[in-house]
This record gives structure tokens, sequence and C-alpha cells, in this order.
């Protein structure tokens, strides 16, 4: 039986009294781009750390290629990680590492690995996205720009089949932001990824996705593609996605006030 490489079923998750997911259904199939949007603290990014198993669902499942995260070992767990990458916000790299050591970290951690093929995968891994010639700089030498770029070569390097992106562009001038979606295209282009993105910049949702998801008080309110996105009457959708002042999510907001 053929499954979506990841699927999320009746989700829920709290922390003391405040629910951040209500039940997210979601199913992700093999090779496509999904971006989830919506608010800040909105719960994108505790969605993100389900999908690795860093966080247990208090009710509901998340399952990879078929097999429920909860019901696996520490030992099967890491070895579902390995086959993702995470490239995180402010892309997390260790400041006391080289950029080389920073890419090939996983590697280094979890795998069984000669020096040689170590150094090539890092090589290809920085060719990958358009770094070549750096693996010997520290963190501190990198304008923003190349320190994104250097966190999704760290993800890439494991030779992932999954990559979860949180915030690509946050933090980054627009002509490098729109760089970072056209290298998170062409990668999901070239090797056929899944990547998972997480973000509220729209310009970026509609040029990388296959499909768009908006997370709204703890639910999956819509999913479609960019042209349904874009062609939505739904209120809260719109109001988000054309970044207006008034609409049905700022009443919610101001009535709590």
């Amino acid at each position: 039986m053929d499954y979506p490489i990841i699927q999320i079923k009746d989700l829920y998750k709290s922390f003391n009294s405040h629910k951040v997911l209500d039940g997210i259904n979601l199913d992700i199939e093999k090779g496509t781009t999904v971006v989830v949007i919506g608010r800040s603290g909105c719960g994108k990014s505790v969605m993100l750390k389900h999908i690795v198993g860093i966080l247990q669902p208090e009710r509901g499942t998340v399952s990879v290629n078929g097999r429920d995260l909860g019901e696996l070992s520490d030992k099967e767990l890491e070895d579902v990680r390995m086959k993702m990458g995470m490239v995180f916000q402010g892309g997390a790299l260790f400041d006391s590492m080289t950029v080389g050591e920073n890419v090939g970290f996983g590697l280094i951690e979890h795998a069984d690995i000669s020096h040689k093929e170590l150094f090539e995968r890092i090589e290809e891994s920085l060719y990958m996205v358009g770094l070549c010639g750096i693996a010997n700089l520290m963190p501190s030498e990198l304008s923003g720009g190349m320190k994104k770029r250097v966190a999704l070569a760290r993800a890439l390097c494991m030779k992932p089949d999954i990559i979860l992106y949180d915030e690509p562009t946050t933090g980054v001038d627009p002509i490098t932001a729109d760089s970072i979606n056209d290298l998170i295209k062409s990668l999901h282009d070239k090797i056929k990824v899944t990547s998972i993105v997480v973000t509220h910049d729209m310009k970026s949702a509609y040029k990388v996705a296959d499909r768009i998801a908006m997370l709204y008080q703890g639910k999956i309110i819509f999913y479609g593609t960019p042209k349904e996105v874009q062609e939505t009457n739904h209120p809260i959708v719109h109001q988000f996605i054309n970044g207006l002042a008034h609409g049905p999510i700022t009443e919610t907001i101001d009535c709590f006030r």
C-alpha cells in the first residue's frame, strides 16, 4: 500500500492551558513542496517539531513513510530523522566550528564514514547551494544569506528524503530571499526531495509551493494550490495573504483585549 510520505492525523498539542494544535490533519505526498502559512505563534514550528519527533502529541499521530513516530524506539526514531534535514530560522550554525565542520556535523556524529567521503560530501553539498571554496571559513565571516545556504548544505549533506524549512527567508533582504526561493525550487526539481516550508512570506509561498496549508487557531483551515489560495473567498485566508489590517483575524484578536 502506498502512503503519503508524511501523515498527520488529529494532532493535538497544548502548553499548560494554551491550546496550540487543535486536531490537525494533513497528508504530504512524496516529492511535493508544501508551504504552511499562518500568523506568528500559530503553531507552525510546533507542527514541524512533531514531524521530526522532538515533540510528542497529546492526541493523534504523525507518521513518516507509514510508520507512526510515537510507536518507534529511540533507535528507530533516530533512523527516521537521519533521512530528514532541518533548516532552522536563524541557520543555527555552531560558531566555534568551521563551515565545513558545520555542514558535515550530522555525518561526523552519526555515520561511519571515511575522511575522504566526508570531505567529498561536504564539498558536494556546498556546491549544490552555490558556495564553493568556503569550507574553512567561520560562521562569523558569512553574510546572513550565506549562513542560510550553509544551513541548507548541512541538511543536504545527509542526503535526506525530506527537508523542513523554518522561515527560510526571514532576516534577509528581498534579493537574497528570492535567491533562497530559487534554491529551494532548484533542489526540489533536481533531487526530488519532499519539502515542508513554514513561512508568512507570501511571495516565497507562491514561488516554491505545490500546495499551501493555512494554520489558524490550531487547525488547518485551507489547503490548496497557490492559484486556489490566491482566488479563494475564504475571509480569513484572504485577509492573511493580502496583509490587510482589518478583517476576521484582527476582529478575533480585538475581542480578547
